[in-house]
């Protein structure tokens, strides 16, 4: 029943778009178009004027069906089942912004009246919420509105621009597309040097000129994209290490490291082995130092240096009773086993500094 539905949805665009084609048709013309029976033809036409399209015949000889006034009713030949997965797409936009609001008004009302209450709902069926918990709202930088359109209108920009180290630059490129990654936006753009990708959030001021931008045939943003993807991925990866922690706490890795967080295999003590990756042995132990005991790195010895010299730094600044005498149990502790993921209780703290020192010190 549904497949049937879904067919003559398909089948009513598919006449209302031949009407705006020909402007004039008859039964038979349509009936041969969509290879279906004439009184199908009919029964098709008669449907799309009850449900409120201006569609009427014209009897006697030259007559037909016709759109009344020439209106039209832009539908791009959507499926009904394509037409539901853009207005799901387009839907959580129109919550953020006042033009893809009105233009999704525009869009539902462009649709015959059947199907607009099915469209309506598709639109109001997600919304996105793009701050993390406990972050601050973000708001897209001011600047994309305006290289959207000078991407859209192909016009060279003047880009002033503060790179990683803060030196200021100024430079004329040719602006290509726009990606929103994880709220970060960034800009790939054509140079004199080849195509580079800015982060918007570091262009100090971009002013749209009249001379028109260059770009190659063979452009797409997707593929671009995945190379800078790929380029960087791999300079986040520079060191490697491998880690022994409970499997039960492999995911929480995940969440931190992502793509570089490979479980190696587990072990029948309840442990897994574990290989993560990041740009330098400090950024590795930074993430790691929380973790005290919970963990155990097998290799490289320049993330186990690391983690003894953090270890070393909290046992001295926060040792229990520094400065009275007293010196903390260097004695092996124990880690409760409903301790936090990722962390702690706070009456280990101590204990886990140094145990970091002495598990790390060769």
């Amino acid at each position: 029943m549904i497949e049937a539905e879904d067919m003559r949805a398909d089948r009513l665009i598919a006449t209302l778009l031949f009407l705006q084609a020909r402007g004039r048709v008859t039964a038979a013309e349509l009936a041969d178009e969509l290879e279906v029976s004439v009184a199908t033809a009919r029964r098709d036409l008669e449907a799309l004027s009850a449900a409120g399209v201006p569609v009427y015949p014209q009897p006697g000889r030259g007559g037909g069906w016709s759109l009344v006034g020439g209106a039209r009713t832009d539908l791009s030949g959507l499926s009904a089942t394509e037409a539901q997965a853009l207005f799901l797409l387009v839907g959580p936009a129109a919550a953020v912004s006042a033009k893809a609001k009105a233009a999704l008004r525009k869009l539902v009302r462009a649709l015959p009246q059947t199907f607009r209450a099915d469209a309506a709902a598709a639109a109001d069926a997600t919304m996105t919420d793009p701050a993390r918990w406990g972050e601050r709202e973000r708001r897209r930088p001011e600047l994309v509105e305006r290289l959207q359109a000078a991407v859209v209108s192909r016009r060279k920009v003047r880009l002033t621009y503060d790179n990683h180290a803060r030196k200021r630059t100024s430079r004329l490129v040719d602006p290509w597309g726009l990606v929103d990654k994880d709220d970060t936006w960034y800009l790939i753009a054509g140079t004199e040097r080849g195509q580079r990708t800015f982060r918007v959030d570091r262009i100090v001021a971009a002013e749209p000129t009249d001379q028109p931008a260059e770009r190659p045939d063979d452009f797409t943003l997707a593929t671009a994209w995945q190379r800078v993807v790929g380029e960087v991925e791999q300079r986040r990866s520079h060191t490697w290490a491998t880690v022994l922690i409970e499997a039960r706490h492999v995911s929480v890795l995940r969440n931190h490291f992502g793509r570089h967080c490979h479980l190696d295999a587990e072990l029948d003590d309840g442990r897994a082995r574990v290989r993560i990756a990041a740009p330098t042995p400090l950024d590795i132990a930074r993430h790691l130092a929380g973790w005290g005991a919970l963990i155990d790195v097998l290799e490289p010895p320049a993330v186990q240096a690391e983690l003894a010299r953090i270890g070393a730094e909290l046992a001295e600044r926060y040792a229990v009773g520094r400065g009275s005498g007293q010196r903390p149990d260097l004695g092996r502790h124990d880690v409760e086993d409903n301790a936090p993921e990722g962390g702690h209780r706070g009456d280990d703290a101590e204990a886990d500094e140094v145990g970091l020192r002495r598990r790390f010190v060769r």
